[in-house]
């Protein structure tokens, strides 16, 4: 699969396996919330053809690390909850995403791209710059990292 992808994908991909966050190639239909991309379980879905950002990947995995382990097989099917994700679990999953980011020495412009987080990209990475880590709470209350080693993570999933 990787070797149709390109390198930053391919480093984004292997990121995943070597978290046990799952990858997999897959034709999807055109109405997916973000282009080329779905998440189902413990699975990041992506269609290649459809794919516009591969930041986004990052994002939609950040999804699958900070939701609570008995939940995580339910993502993507009518068994999980409506309100999933809450916004505090939105919050703690595009700050999972700066530290993956940073983590694998990605520009932040491949996370936080113009055309995502509801016009909001150059605010958050203005933020995180200055390292105003909005979320960060969550991520301590959740187990995945300190705030004095943030963004160093100290597990990548819950």
């Amino acid at each position: 699969m990787q070797n149709s992808l390109d390198k930053t994908t391919a480093t984004i991909i292997q990121f995943l396996h070597s978290i046990n966050i799952n990858v997999v190639e897959k034709e999807l239909p055109k109405d997916c919330f973000l282009p080329g991309l779905s998440i189902l379980g413990n699975t990041v879905l992506i269609d290649p053809k459809q794919l516009k950002y591969p930041g986004d990947i990052l994002h939609e995995a950040g999804h699958i690390a900070v939701t609570e382990n008995k939940k995580r097989d339910l993502i993507g099917t009518p068994e999980m909850e409506a309100s999933w994700p809450t916004d505090g679990e939105e919050i703690a999953a595009i700050l999972w995403s700066f530290s993956a980011c940073t983590h694998l020495q990605l520009p932040l412009e491949i996370v936080f791209h113009p055309e995502g987080y509801k016009g909001s990209s150059e605010w958050l990475m203005a933020q995180f710059t200055n390292k105003n880590y909005i979320g960060l709470p969550l991520l301590t209350w959740m187990g995945l990292c300190t705030t004095e080693a943030f963004p160093c993570m100290e597990t990548w999933v819950r």
